[in-house]
């Protein structure tokens, strides 16, 4: 994610928006209908190739904003095209498997309410700067990442593990959904606090 410090504005360079760092947004947007193609094919083996997709598609995301910061690739585009990569990723896969059924249709309505209002408080404050990315958000993510890539994964029918596995979806997913209330939480009063540090005042 191109993200910076809540104490300073990560402001965009006038580098050319052909760069690396968002190469790998556009990689992870091209990676998106790919997931709903495969996971519309409700098959055990492009369930499992849709959580290698989701699963390295991802990844870029840890990777992306690193980049920018560290040669100076920031963008506005980068600043934009960000985070609705990472949320159309994450909603696509989140409602392909409730519409398969496999993930109740409420964990999927929060995360993706959650993903979205932090978008738009994202934007909200973006000519300022762009707030953290905290402990907790950063463990969001991941924990994301880990709960909907198990939930992708197919197990062969009859599989000694699935008790076991069932366990642990049930328990990652549950660790994503708390990370995912609380960090919006805190994302909500950190740009509170920046509004309030360049304005004065809440408008």
């Amino acid at each position: 994610m191109t993200q910076a410090s809540d104490h300073a504005a990560d402001p965009a360079t006038s580098t050319s928006i052909w760069n690396p760092a968002n190469g790998l947004t556009f990689i992870r947007l091209m990676a998106v209908p790919v997931l709903a193609w495969l996971l519309v094919q409700d098959s055990e083996f492009t369930r499992n190739i849709a959580a290698i997709v989701f699963l390295a598609a991802s990844v870029t995301d840890f990777l992306d904003g690193a980049i920018a910061r560290r040669f100076g690739w920031v963008t506005n585009f980068g600043k934009i095209a960000d985070p609705i990569a990472d949320k159309l990723l994450t909603g696509v896969a989140l409602i392909g498997l409730s519409a398969l059924m496999l993930l109740p249709w409420w964990i999927t309505v929060v995360i993706i309410v959650r993903e979205v209002l932090v978008t738009i408080i994202r934007f909200w404050v973006i000519e300022h700067g762009v707030i953290a990315a905290s402990r907790g958000g950063k463990a969001k993510t991941l924990a994301q990442t880990i709960a909907i890539t198990m939930y992708l994964v197919s197990l062969p029918p009859g599989s000694s593990f699935d008790e076991l596995w069932d366990f642990a979806q049930s328990f990652a997913m549950a660790v994503a959904l708390i990370l995912t209330i609380v960090t919006a939480l805190q994302y909500i009063k950190q740009a509170r606090a920046l509004r309030r540090r360049i304005h004065g005042t809440m408008p």
